[in-house]
């Protein structure tokens, strides 16, 4: 048989098959996926191309005819004559970007801590969680707004357009490392206990080689379930600090920034400005949210 259908037939598989939300959440997220990558080809204009934007095309409703150019835009454009559905998908690319990368580098650092805390425990275990426990009493997003700000003050002012989207980067990442380490540290402490390690440690390997290769697989189950979770939670957070003007710049924005536009005329009448990235925003956290949901269900005995 092959790797293919072994992995068709396997029970994660066949309980995906078996639920309609999660094969729902999966389709509209890939979706998404495939419009914010293939942004270029898909989006009618680049919307951030300051020679393709006219300004008679401003407010044009979705679907209708602009009484000026005769030019029709399927959600409508804002009030710089921007295509509004291009425009949602180039900022998809960046909100995408940012979590991504974002809750990746808080699996590593978060990963890293737990299981280092987890493996050696004593007062390397104490140093980390307390330093956890500290984060924990702030909100993320308190947080991510300090490194932020923290990290853009020391960015050349040259630089700091070209290096916001990084800095959001770090920000979100740097305040989401928590949940990882908690949640490695008390797997490790499970297993560094049991008999494959005893006899990893009898042979004479080192403690990372034991930690790397053969603590660190039987950890990273939950792991998964954790970084599907915080990608639609780095998601919002980038589209929060980018809607209170702390996070993509003007130049590169995201579906964050594009809501914080579309607030400025929702209440003189021009609503799609506002609604249609704030749609887009909700479709692609709640997809992400419910195929985490049903992951952790799925992966955790104990909740079937």
């Amino acid at each position: 048989m092959s790797r293919m259908a072994r992995a068709w037939d396997s029970d994660l598989a066949y309980g995906f098959r078996r639920s309609p939300l999660a094969v729902l959440s999966l389709a509209v997220l890939l979706m998404l996926v495939a419009g914010a990558v293939l942004a270029p080809l898909v989006a009618p204009t680049d919307p951030f191309d300051p020679a393709s934007l006219d300004l008679m095309n401003g407010f044009t409703p979705p679907l209708t005819e602009n009484e000026f150019t005769g030019e029709r835009f399927l959600l409508g454009t804002d009030d710089q004559g921007r295509d509004v559905f291009s425009a949602i998908l180039f900022g998809m690319r960046i909100s995408l970007m940012v979590g991504v990368l974002a809750v990746m580098l808080a699996m590593v650092i978060g990963v890293s801590l737990g299981l280092v805390a987890g493996f050696r425990g004593g007062l390397v275990d104490s140093v980390v969680m307390r330093a956890a426990d500290v984060q924990l009493t702030f909100p993320a997003i308190l947080v991510a707004m300090l490194i932020f700000g923290v990290a853009k003050g020391i960015t050349p002012v040259e630089y700091r357009d070209q290096m916001a989207i990084w800095v959001l980067v770090l920000a979100i990442g740097f305040s989401d490392w928590v949940q990882f380490a908690r949640v490695v540290r008390g797997a490790t402490m499970v297993e560094r206990d049991k008999d494959y390690v005893q006899a990893a440690r009898l042979t004479g390997r080192g403690s990372l080689s034991i930690m790397l290769r053969h603590v660190l697989p039987n950890v990273l189950s939950p792991v998964l379930v954790i970084a599907t979770i915080s990608l639609a939670l780095a998601i919002i957070a980038e589209a929060t600090l980018s809607f209170l003007g702390v996070g993509a710049p003007p130049t590169q924005p995201s579906l964050g920034t594009l809501i914080r536009i579309g607030q400025d005329f929702l209440f003189s009448g021009e609503w799609w400005i506002l609604a249609f990235p704030a749609a887009t925003l909700l479709a692609l956290a709640l997809s992400v949210n419910l195929l985490g949901d049903w992951l952790r269900d799925t992966l955790n005995p104990r909740l079937k």
